[in-house]
């Protein structure tokens, strides 16, 4: 093989490479924002569960009945 043969398969497979690293780069930050995008809605669904889990207390629905009837 001559010279300009190894440079020119060299530079094709730096390419390739090059290519495919920008295509795992891309796919890593597509699930990154799905896995963020899911914590999101993972965090709002406890928040959700938390604020109905308060409500449902006995003390909380006590005083609630109690408020209710002291009108």
């Amino acid at each position: 093989m001559d010279t300009q043969t190894v440079i020119t398969l060299l530079t094709i497979a730096v390419s390739l490479l090059s290519v495919g690293m920008i295509v795992l780069l891309i796919i890593v930050i597509a699930i990154v924002v799905k896995v963020r995008n899911i914590a999101r809605s993972m965090e709002q669904t406890m928040n959700n569960l938390a604020s109905a889990t308060e409500w449902l207390t006995p003390a909380k629905t006590l005083g609630q009945i109690l408020k209710l009837f002291r009108k």
